[in-house]
């Protein structure tokens, strides 16, 4: 059997011997403490690990649970509109003269309950008329020729426009002024 060169025979070993230093009772001293320190801060870590996976379990069934009860608030305001909506349909089957007025005051009470109820969740109505066209806000389907409106301006609003807070929730149908075709 031959040597290869990483093999070494054990007089080799003992002809090269490492010198082991004895430390003092304080540097043993001072290993013991920063031992023990290490085993503390991983006992730390660990801890801090299995918190922070714990925070992102709770975080991730909070948000969850947010995106399924989102609407709950509002569907609490709107059901006394729904109620009242069902007592005016209740009223109407049997309503005749002065009782015709009565539930058409009714109605339009129902409906500012329904539109109070709207703006406080942070809906806003989006008044276009007479305002400069805005395609950001504004959805145009003709043109008209006014003398009266100036161009470029919304001459008819024909179904409101809705934003929730500050992001689009349906344009304003409207119809956009032009200038008049001059007369030949």
């Amino acid at each position: 059997m031959s040597k290869t060169e990483n093999e070494t025979s054990p007089a080799e070993t003992t002809a090269n011997p490492v010198e082991v230093v004895p430390l003092s009772p304080e540097q043993i001293e001072d290993l013991k403490n920063r031992a023990a320190k290490a085993d503390e801060n991983w006992d730390r870590l660990l801890r801090t690990t299995a918190d922070f996976d714990n925070f992102k379990k709770r975080a991730a069934r909070e948000k969850t649970e947010a995106a399924q009860y989102a609407s709950f608030s509002l569907l609490q305001k709107l059901l006394p509109v729904l109620d009242n909506f069902e007592m005016a349909l209740t009223a109407a089957q049997t309503a005749q003269g002065d009782k015709l007025a009565s539930l058409q005051s009714g109605v339009l009470m129902i409906q500012q309950q329904l539109k109070s109820a709207l703006t406080e969740t942070g809906l806003e109505e989006i008044d276009a008329t007479g305002k400069p066209f805005d395609p950001a806000w504004h959805e145009a389907i003709s043109q008209q020729e006014s003398a009266e409106v100036p161009e470029d301006h919304v001459a008819l609003q024909l179904r409101k426009g809705y934003k929730f807070k500050d992001r689009l929730l349906r344009a304003a149908t409207v119809i956009v002024a032009k200038k008049p075709a001059a007369a030949s």
